[in-house]
Parts: C-alpha cells; structure tokens; sequence
C-alpha cells in the first residue's frame, strides 16, 4: 500500500452554493484521488457535495479520513495549526510551484492545502506557512490543486488502492474495463 507523506488536507473557501456545487465537487474529487486525506468546506454545508463525495467513497474505496463542512476558514486554519500542522495557499500570486516544493516536502509535518473560489481574505495570505503559485496566470483551481498534489507526492498517489471499494477500473488501453469486486465486469 502507497503511504504518502507529508500527509494532506484541503480546504475549499468561499463556496457559493448556488453556483459553485460542481467545481466544489471538483476540488473535493481531486483532494481524494490525488492523496488527500482530510478534505474541508469552509463556511458552508452542501449536501450535494457531500453526498457525491460519500458516494465515490462508497464505490471506489475509502480516500479520505475525514470530511467536514460548516466552520469558519480561520477556524480549520487555527485548529491545523494548533495540532502542529503547517498551511500552504495555492494563488497565482504566490511563490512559484518549482522554488517551494521542496519546502513544503521538507515541513515533516500535515500540510492543509488552501483553495478559494471567490476573492481570497488577506487574512487567509497572512496565516499560510507559504503562498505558493501553479503559475502566474488565472486558470482553475481544480488544475492546481491536482498539479500540487502532483508535484508534491512525485506521482505516487496515482497508484493509491482504496479500501473498500466495491468497483476498480482495470487500465486498458482501448476500451473501459470496470470490475466489481465480487468479480463480475460492468
């Protein structure tokens, strides 16, 4: 089994519930898929997020630790902190992706890994250990955010095997070959 370290959470800020539902979604698949374990929804709790989130967890294996919504964004950035956690901010302001990787490697520590959707509060730039930039142009926070993981791990979280999965993709180079795990094709 892949243990991949430092070990992650995202916190997705500044969800809009009536229009940010499938992009929220997005971020959260993403945190899963590439190596997360924590995954948070600041401010807000949409049921359609999470009930998309629980039903991958529920066929494609358990990623996550945890998953919560509702609280504050300084809230989640306080208490990671206070359990000795370090913060990084992916903005397109930030330093670059290739000068801070290595850093954030070299924390030895759960990193948080902050995402917005709206205009980020100043005070989220001040909290973060770093504010780090997948490149200086406006592009999806989705992008990012599985470019980071990416960058982070080396790759490794693409080889993840979720436990409890009732369906696996079996990689095929024509064609789509989904097994159950009671063995069965789908």
């Amino acid at each position: 089994m892949v243990r991949l370290e430092p070990e992650t959470g995202v916190l997705r800020i500044g969800h809009r519930p009536g229009r940010d539902k499938r992009i929220t979604t997005h971020v959260a698949l993403v945190s899963r898929a590439f190596g997360a374990s924590y995954f948070f929804l600041s401010d807000v709790c949409d049921i359609s997020v999470l009930r998309s989130l629980a039903y991958i967890e529920d066929m494609w294996g358990k990623g996550l630790k945890h998953f919560s919504c509702g609280l504050g964004y300084m809230r989640y950035i306080s208490d990671w902190k206070s359990l000795g956690g370090k913060v990084v901010h992916l903005t397109m302001y930030g330093e670059t992706l290739e000068k801070s990787i290595e850093e954030v490697r070299g924390f030895k520590r759960p990193v948080l890994i902050v995402v917005g959707a709206e205009k980020v509060p100043r005070e989220v730039y001040e909290a973060a250990d770093i504010n780090v930039s997948v490149g200086n142009q406006p592009h999806s926070e989705v992008a990012a955010l599985a470019v980071f993981l990416d960058r982070l791990y080396n790759g490794e979280e693409l080889y993840i095997q979720y436990e409890g999965a009732r369906a696996v993709i079996e990689p095929s180079r024509k064609g789509k070959i989904v097994k159950s795990m009671g063995g069965e094709n789908q």
